[in-house]
């Protein structure tokens, strides 16, 4: 009976360390939710009008100049550039993700994963190390870009999609990420990056327009790259809200969870300790009898 109470005692010690940890790891996401959603939220609105703006432009060319972006091909090479997390502990996010980019391959280019040409780039090491494991062609130059968020990282990912596009290394690129909405909710979303989609044709019939100054072509040619890097900042930005909006929900969960637990192991203890309490006392009456008779 001792024994038991001693074990029961060690469990209960293990779950409320356990639960400090889970408390901690929630307010450390917490604080830095804080940060990553005032960044994703000032950024959403400017990153998708800009990316609305390039494709009304792209579909108002009406074929007048190349567009080597834009242009659309018999898809043969395909890239997918999914972001994931560093860490773990967040709940299903980062599994999410990759059953996402798994149902894409399977879906839409699966003609071309036999063939072996379709080439995963990973933001993140934890999307990395399960589709390496998993057989999947991937590259992992860009995976540490969360040990040093800035713009300048990110930009040199995208400035090396758009480099590989235009020289005929993939024929479509695909954007693979968790879109944050709030702490306990995350739409993952495949967004294609290239080419650059086109808006379909209004129901009045009448296109947008644009007056180019400078000339159009140059103007274009300065603007399409960094439109394409904001919009994968703006990926990346969602990812990293994500993260630790799942990551504070799950530690919540937990911390909850342990409190289940201890309520149970409590009462456990209580009940093995009133049980010894009452053989003990038992021992001693029947010891005190003896002695009388």
């Amino acid at each position: 009976m001792a024994g038991q109470l001693k074990e029961v005692r060690n469990r209960i010690k293990s779950v409320q360390s356990t639960q400090q940890i889970t408390k901690a790891m929630k307010m450390v996401s917490a604080a830095k939710l804080r940060r990553a959603q005032d960044s994703i939220i000032q950024m959403r609105p400017y990153a998708l009008k800009l990316q609305d703006m390039l494709s009304n432009i792209v579909s108002g060319s009406d074929g007048n100049m190349t567009i080597k972006l834009a242009e659309t091909r018999t898809v043969e090479k395909v890239l997918l550039i999914v972001i994931t997390s560093d860490r773990g502990l967040c709940g299903a996010y980062n599994a999410n993700v990759v059953k996402l980019a798994k149902a894409v391959v399977a879906e839409k280019y699966e003609s071309q994963f036999n063939k072996g040409n379709v080439t995963i780039w990973n933001i993140g090491k934890k999307g990395w190390e399960s589709l390496t494991k998993s057989g999947y062609k991937t590259d992992a130059t860009f995976k540490d870009i969360f040990l040093n968020l800035q713009f300048e990282q990110v930009q040199a990912a995208a400035s090396a999609a758009m480099k590989a596009f235009e020289n005929n290394e993939f024929d479509a690129v695909e954007l693979i990420y968790s879109e944050f909405k709030n702490a306990a909710t995350q739409s993952f979303v495949a967004e294609q990056f290239l080419p650059i989609p086109k808006v379909a044709a209004k129901e009045s019939g009448r296109k947008t327009d644009f007056i180019f100054e400078p000339a159009k072509e140059l103007l274009i040619a300065e603007l399409m790259p960094k439109i394409l890097n904001t919009q994968l900042y703006k990926a990346v930005l969602d990812g990293n809200a994500s993260e630790h909006g799942a990551r504070m929900t799950a530690m919540d969960k937990a911390s909850e969870n342990a409190n289940e637990l201890l309520k149970s192991l409590k009462i456990s203890y209580n009940r093995a300790r009133q049980a010894a309490i009452t053989t003990e006392l038992t021992e001693i009456v029947s010891g005190a009898a003896a002695l009388q008779g």
